[in-house]
């Protein structure tokens, strides 16, 4: 794996090795995925990796090139630059086929606008300068900044990010500017949907906690493979009543919102800060209550209780959870069936209740109270 970002190391404040012990989390990403692995998994989570989308370089087929021409031949007034990678990579590839020192030129007399710290980056790398940064890191925000001044009979290129926002480019189109694109790379569907696959099932299922986003076409590929198995609405169901989605940013988040999910979404849009609120987000969401047996923390899919860590299977888990959560009130057999991954009748809702009671340190702290249903033994 390659190195762990200062965001998620060992010294970053708040760390401990077992912060998430009991937790799953999923990760979509393909790029810098070991980062996010390793961030986890040293805080004791357990990671499901199924990149939903890979990156792909838009030169093989010179379709990059002829798209830098285009841009280079208009010289464009403004030129809005989303991503530090894209613009690298566009630079990088404008030296290979020959107009680096051309692109240079046109890019130098032209007004810069970027998206973000690491565009901006990237263009004084690159020995150019900018004329300003939007507010927030959306291309949204970015275009605001634009149309602050009139661009009628303005030509504006693009750097695209993988992602093509087409409602921006419209705004910019609608104020009158002509507007070129430059796509240094896109994003296409990663060829092992095996993996995908059982990552919406574990999601439909309870088996796990989160899921984190870091590019909007990763939720939008999700979103597809599980329509194709059948599997979108549980896959939507479950983000919007028990796994939390980890959005890296806004743009990311729209198109999760757009379906009726809530994600978090840290306030700055990196990688380390997604790290964090997930962290956070998780070890708070633990449940915590005093039985018969002990003090009792439900982290996930492991309760501890009076210092015995047990793991839970996806029903046994449902079950205990519902009844934590009511904090010592009768829970009735229905609604233990309802919170269930699959479906139960009663005699099932009884079998289970007795495989969860096996699998405690203390069968007392699930107490029957007859003919009504179940709850956890509290201390009087």
């Amino acid at each position: 794996m390659s190195s762990v970002p200062a965001d998620a190391d060992t010294s970053a404040p708040g760390f401990r090795p077992d912060q998430l012990e009991g937790f799953r989390i999923g990760v979509t990403s393909d790029r810098r995925s070991d980062d996010l692995i390793a961030a986890f998994e040293r805080r004791g989570a357990e990671v499901t990796h199924a990149p939903t989308i890979r990156m792909s370089g838009a030169g093989d087929d010179g379709m990059l090139e002829e798209e830098t021409r285009a841009i280079i031949a208009a010289r464009p007034d403004i030129l809005l630059a989303t991503t530090s990678f894209g613009m690298r990579r566009w630079i990088e590839a404008a030296d290979a086929v020959g107009l680096g020192d051309e692109l240079h030129e046109v890019l130098e007399h032209g007004r810069i606008y970027v998206r973000g710290p690491k565009a901006r980056g990237a263009i004084r790398a690159a020995g150019l300068d900018d004329h300003g940064m939007s507010e927030r890191e959306t291309t949204t925000s970015m275009v605001d900044l634009v149309l602050k001044q009139p661009v009628d009979g303005l030509t504006v290129a693009v750097q695209l990010h993988g992602y093509t926002d087409e409602s921006q480019l419209a705004r910019l189109s609608a104020a009158g500017a002509r507007v070129l694109t430059v796509a240094p790379y896109r994003w296409t569907m990663h060829e092992d949907t095996g993996r995908v696959l059982r990552l919406i099932e574990g999601i439909c299922t309870g088996g796990l906690d989160a899921v984190t986003f870091t590019s909007a076409p990763a939720v939008e590929a999700l979103f597809a493979i599980a329509a194709e198995a059948g599997r979108l609405e549980a896959l939507q169901s479950a983000f919007r009543e028990s796994v939390v989605a980890a959005a890296v940013g806004p743009v990311t988040a729209a198109p999760l919102v757009e379906a009726g999910i809530l994600p978090i979404v840290p306030d700055r849009f990196r990688m380390g800060a997604l790290i964090r609120l997930t962290c956070e987000h998780l070890e708070s969401s633990a449940l915590r209550l005093d039985t018969v047996g002990g003090p009792l923390e439900l982290r996930g899919r492991v309760a501890r209780i009076g210092g015995t860590a047990v793991p839970l299977g996806p029903v046994s888990l449902a079950l205990f959870r519902a009844l934590v959560a009511a904090e010592g009130a009768i829970v009735p057999r229905d609604a233990l069936a309802g919170a269930a991954p699959e479906p139960l009748d009663p005699h099932a809702v009884d079998m289970a209740i007795s495989r969860l009671r096996s699998a405690l340190p203390d069968p007392r702290i699930v107490a029957t109270v007859i003919k009504r249903g179940y709850r956890i033994a509290v201390p009087a």
